[in-house]
């Protein structure tokens, strides 16, 4: 007996990617194989626009930029949270969760940003054109898990990701409206 950790261990893995194991939940196994694969790719973009607030917070410049930053902050963290829930659902249905970035870079439906720092109105403009890629692909995936008879992911889809998604748009426009300006 010895309190020496076994370091670099390594073994061939016990459960592949796209691979769904057979859990009692009453669902088939290709409606589970089929909301796995959704939620994967709702998983990568998700995962891509956490990093493209996180992007943006950290560059924000001008006026509003102290305003924009906590609400990108903001945002980013209720991201966070969905990447959780989605992870949890795919894991919940047998499969695996796409977990590594480099991976997800490969299956997310997200434009890539430069690399650089944009100006204000063209972050906003990306990360609502990031939510709309999002938002088309989570209402067709939901549509069809409820087919499938998979009303878990379907209400996750909907009342998670289709809700936070459309509130978190609703205030990233109103950033891009052009209103009078008031003499006083």
């Amino acid at each position: 007996m010895t309190s020496q950790p076994h370091l670099h261990q390594h073994a061939a893995e016990i459960q592949e990617f796209g691979t769904v194991t057979q859990l009692p939940i009453a669902l088939s196994h290709d409606a589970r194989q089929y909301s796995c694969q959704r939620l994967n790719r709702v998983l990568a973009d998700t995962q891509f626009l956490y990093a493209l607030y996180k992007k943006c917070h950290w560059g924000m410049r001008g006026p509003t930029a102290y305003q924009l930053h906590l609400l990108f902050d903001k945002h980013a963290q209720e991201q966070l949270e969905l990447v959780d829930a989605l992870a949890e659902r795919v894991q919940t249905l047998g499969g695996v969760a796409v977990g590594d970035p480099r991976h997800a870079a490969r299956i997310t439906g997200v434009p890539r940003p430069p690399d650089g720092i944009e100006d204000v109105h063209s972050m906003l403009s990306r990360l609502l054109d990031a939510h709309e890629t999002i938002l088309a692909d989570v209402r067709d995936a939901a549509t069809r898990v409820a087919g499938l008879g998979d009303d878990g992911t379907q209400d996750l889809l909907v009342s998670q990701i289709i809700r936070t998604g459309e509130t978190q748009v609703w205030f990233l426009a109103e950033h891009l409206v052009v209103t009078p300006e008031t003499g006083a």
